[in-house]
């Protein structure tokens, strides 16, 4: 049975983001040499750019159901043109079938893009391919899958190289002028992105319907790590996070996921409403920032909402809570994620005597009222004054600017 003070458990003191901290540093030195450890520390072959690459690339932006094609000329200088973009949406039957349908309804989407900004007859485009899944990378443009994330369930992709199952279905499709020149992930596309203008740029995150985030390891000659943080797992677990990570996909995975990103959030909150209130919503997280921005007379758009997820009569007193609930939850994830930030930038810059900016792409970070204030606050509760050398800034639509940067740092080497 759920403990009532639940709630209460939800909520993070700074001697427990402190030990946060101290366990997040520990895991990854485990992973950078070899040991066991929840944070994989992958080796990405990627670096941050000088900012003076030029050039016309194409890059391949796959992170969810939803992904990017888009085209993006570099001017140098830290400068570049608006891109040009292509959305497309992978159906369920893509993201749970075979691999040659998956990379070959990819490779038509290229296709469309190419022909569409008539680019199919134009000279060899190097192309950044952003593949937000954990890769075990032994170059710039080769990975094997390790696992799958996200609800999806490709068949015949774990193990495999997906640089050479996208080249066969580029090939297959009869698209010769592309060539994949880097592969990354989402959030090294970030810190890429944002480091082309801004070079004190050295942490990329990732807070959407996932997380996760990279820095250069200068252990690695500034080589860019993908710590993929989502499986951290040395969190203290309430009654709720164990039921839900009982009831997901992936029982004892990702545990740092669950509590942070917009895929649970929402999940979190209900299981806290439907044992202390004995509602039984189905919020979503898009739904949690709709209550907690919510300031007007009665809760009236919190009722609005809950009436949205299944819960069509309730008090003023029960919105009230209801909103209290959701605030704890967000708050609890903005802070493990402050947390988890701080334990990077202390490896890099142990007293926090240069400044860094933090480039974050994601709708958890970008539409919810409160979670950007929440881990500004946290920062400054760790840091003290010295918090103002860290800036913390939205990098919109990172990763597929990245990804075409990474493929112009390849092309230049």
């Amino acid at each position: 049975m759920i403990d009532p003070r639940g709630l209460d458990r939800l909520d993070i003191s700074l001697g427990q983001i402190r030990r946060i901290i101290r366990d997040f540093e520990l895991e990854m030195e485990r992973g950078l040499s070899g040991q066991k450890s929840s944070l994989k520390m992958i080796p990405t072959y990627v670096s941050r750019p000088t900012g003076k690459e030029i050039g016309k690339f194409i890059a391949l932006d796959l992170g969810g159901t939803h992904f990017r094609v888009l085209e993006l000329t570099l001017k140098g200088a830290g400068r570049a043109l608006e891109p040009k973009i292509m959305k497309f949406a992978l159906a369920k039957k893509h993201i749970t079938g075979s691999a040659e349908m998956f990379f070959g309804f990819i490779a038509d989407c290229v296709k469309v893009f190419l022909k569409k900004y008539k680019l199919e007859s134009a000279d060899e485009l190097d192309l950044g391919f952003t593949f937000s899944f954990p890769v075990k990378q032994a170059g710039l443009a080769g990975g094997s899958l390790v696992c799958w994330t996200k609800d999806f369930n490709v068949r015949g992709v774990i193990g495999n190289d997906v640089v050479e199952l996208l080249r066969a279905a580029l090939a297959k499709k009869d698209i010769r002028n592309v060539k994949i020149a880097a592969l990354a992930n989402d959030t090294v596309g970030t810190l890429v992105a944002k480091s082309y203008r801004d070079r004190n740029c050295d942490v990329g995150v990732i807070i959407g319907t996932g997380t996760n985030a990279c820095y250069p390891e200068a252990r690695l000659g500034g080589m860019i790590i993908n710590v993929e943080w989502g499986d951290f797992d040395k969190l203290k677990l309430t009654a709720y996070d164990r039921k839900l990570d009982k009831k997901s996909d992936n029982p004892g995975r990702q545990i740092m996921e669950k509590a942070v990103s917009g895929m649970y959030l929402g999940r979190i909150a209900s299981l806290v409403v439907k044992d202390l209130l004995g509602l039984k919503p189905k919020l979503k997280t898009e739904d949690m920032s709709a209550i907690e921005g919510d300031h007007s007379a009665g809760l009236a758009k919190t009722a609005s909402a809950l009436k949205k997820v299944g819960i069509a009569k309730c008090t003023s007193e029960e919105r009230r809570q209801v909103k209290n609930i959701c605030e704890t939850v967000s708050g609890r994830g903005a802070r493990i994620s402050a947390a988890c930030i701080a334990a990077i930038i202390k490896r890099m810059d142990t007293n926090l005597s240069r400044r860094h900016t933090v480039a974050i792409d994601g709708s958890v970070y970008e539409k919810h009222p409160t979670f950007a204030k929440n881990m500004k606050s946290c920062l400054k509760e760790i840091f003290g004054s010295k918090s103002n050398r860290i800036k913390i800034t939205l990098a919109k639509d990172g990763s597929g600017r990245g990804a075409a940067i990474i493929a112009a740092v390849a092309a230049s080497r």
